[in-house]
């Protein structure tokens, strides 16, 4: 697989949420608002980036029987500076996102791109895998946070991180009345995850049987 399949598997095909099912704990509690999906989409792609790097570049000098820790270690020192920078210059987003920033260090998508990719493939392979795997979550959570917010609110919001009061969306597009506030709780979170879960599923086996197709007509 070439660096530019690899990349795009992340988006779609290989999503960490809708595909892998990944990082789901932290993906249905936060995306209830699209600021909240931003604000954790950009930790997640900044963290995942650069602990591919370093874990690329020591990956011949850490011994195999503590490469996990080493590992741990490495994301938790990216996820304290991002908290660190998230508290001093966006401190109401790090007050929405609360617990589930210092939680990224845990995060099975972090954590499973170092052992599955970066400990053994080179370091700008490893940054692009770990770029497509965080826009692949970015995307899902946008997904997610654009369906739940507009259903149960009725319109979309977007605020500037280091803000709040500066808004620069503010849309109203579904009447009170047609609001569905179950979409804010996390039975509508499951509720979203699973229509979103089975349509990426059902694009892949659709895919998958045109490939099959276009195989057989060859032969």
């Amino acid at each position: 697989m070439n660096r530019m399949e690899n990349f795009k598997n992340g988006l779609i095909k290989d999503n960490p949420v809708f595909g892998l099912y990944l990082g789901l704990c932290s993906t249905l509690a936060i995306t209830t608002s699209l600021n909240n999906a931003i604000g954790m989409g950009t930790a997640v792609i900044v963290v995942l980036i650069l602990s591919n790097v370093i874990i690329s570049a020591i990956r011949k000098i850490v011994p195999d029987d503590i490469r996990i820790p080493v590992y741990i270690v490495i994301i938790a020192t990216l996820v304290s500076i991002i908290q660190m920078v998230i508290e001093a210059f966006a401190p109401a987003l790090n007050t929405s996102l609360g617990v589930f920033i210092p939680l990224i260090v845990v995060n099975c998508i972090i954590l499973g791109r170092a052992e599955a990719f970066a400990s053994k493939n080179g370091v700008l392979d490893s940054a692009l895998d770990g770029l497509g795997m965080g826009l692949g979550y970015l995307l899902a959570v946008l997904a997610m946070s654009f369906i739940r917010e507009l259903l149960s609110s009725g319109g979309l919001v977007l605020t500037n991180p280091f803000n709040t009061e500066q808004v620069w969306m503010n849309l109203s597009l579904i009447p009170e009345e047609f609001r569905i506030s179950l979409f804010s709780s996390p039975l509508g979170a499951f509720m979203t995850f699973a229509f979103l879960a089975a349509a990426l599923t059902a694009y892949k086996s659709h895919a998958a049987k045109k490939a099959a197709a276009k195989t057989k007509e060859a032969k």
